[in-house]
């Protein structure tokens, strides 16, 4: 849910009781700034908030405001809540302060920012959970089960690896986002950014199965979500919650021992891609990525493979094989 789906009846009130003691509305601003300019979701907007609202109660244990502090006191605030988080929560509460008071100095609210030269605690990187191709074709298999909604279900997970979408980008497509003849989906992401995605020929033809149910779907609804592709069985668009309930029962008849996420997903479609060859900017644009970087998380996998090549192609590399040979045949 972006910019347009936050619920600020919900979250104003919390800026407005942080603002009592800030004439110039600042966190309200924020607030509209991260909701309008950035476009963020409403689970970010709120984990931002969260930490905003933990500094102020900290700094005002310290007889410090959030529009008149120092490092000093913020530095304070991180190493108080060390014990309390991981380094990843930690990182993101210190993003978080950071793009405030970034903010602040942006609007002359501050002159500077209290927070920049803070550095961020070291955070292992994740390697990115991926099903093998066994896995992705039993899943991709027992998901159209005998009940009406299983065309559905393999309609939705073979669309998931045929194009490495979010669950929230799932969900949020539209019929017509999707042109069956030239196999190509239009899907906005992240910032409200559209991209234009291919989609293999198995996913189109579930897809072109659940039709006929997805028009039984929209006749009986009261209130039918009529642009929407995919359907509950009210006839409305279908939730990212309601998607993973459908993979998880996908994952038990698969038989696959550990947890699968609709994200494990979009990483088996960016793992399957780099092991075939192709090139990391293509995955990165299909995925979406803002930065080659986090697209770089991938490149894992392909390490065996590198060397195997490396030593097959490389004219050191193939020397030195070349010697081993003949030593082993004398």
């Amino acid at each position: 849910m972006h910019a347009e789906g936050v619920d600020i009846s919900r979250i104003m009130p919390r800026f407005l009781d942080m603002s009592k003691t800030d004439t110039a509305g600042t966190l309200g601003r924020y607030l509209d700034y991260l909701r309008v300019e950035r476009r963020l979701s409403e689970n970010t907007i709120k984990g931002y908030l969260t930490d905003l609202e933990q500094l102020k109660e900290f700094l005002e244990t310290r007889q410090a405001g959030i529009l008149d502090t120092d490092s000093i006191h913020l530095r304070a605030f991180l190493a108080d809540r060390r014990d309390q988080v991981s380094p990843r929560s930690m990182s993101r509460k210190l993003a978080a302060i950071r793009g405030f008071y970034r903010f602040c100095v942006k609007r002359d609210f501050l002159s500077e920012n209290p927070a920049e030269r803070i550095q961020s605690p070291v955070v292992d990187k994740r390697l990115p959970r991926f099903l093998d191709r066994d896995e992705i074709t039993a899943l991709l298999t027992v998901s159209a089960s005998e009940n009406k909604f299983g065309l559905r279900d393999k309609a939705l997970l073979e669309l998931l690896y045929a194009t490495g979408i979010r669950v929230s980008e799932l969900v949020g497509l539209n019929l017509a986002s999707l042109d069956m003849k030239t196999r190509i989906a239009k899907v906005l992401g992240k910032g409200k950014k559209e991209r234009i995605i291919p989609v293999g020929r198995k996913a189109i033809a579930a897809i072109r199965a659940y039709l006929p149910t997805r028009q039984k779907l929209l006749a009986k609804a009261k209130k039918p979500a009529a642009e929407a592709l995919f359907l509950n069985r009210f006839g409305g668009r279908l939730s990212a919650r309601s998607v993973r309930r459908r993979l998880d029962q996908a994952i038990v008849k698969a038989g696959i021992l550990h947890d699968v996420s609709p994200h494990t997903l979009r990483h088996t479609f960016a793992t399957h891609l780099l092991q075939a060859g192709a090139d990391l900017r293509v995955i990165q644009e299909l995925l979406g990525h803002a930065s080659l970087s986090v697209t770089q998380n991938y490149t894992h996998v392909q390490m065996e493979k590198l060397i195997e090549v490396y030593d097959q192609a490389h004219p050191r590399a193939r020397l030195k094989n070349s010697a081993r040979r003949e030593k082993g045949e004398k």
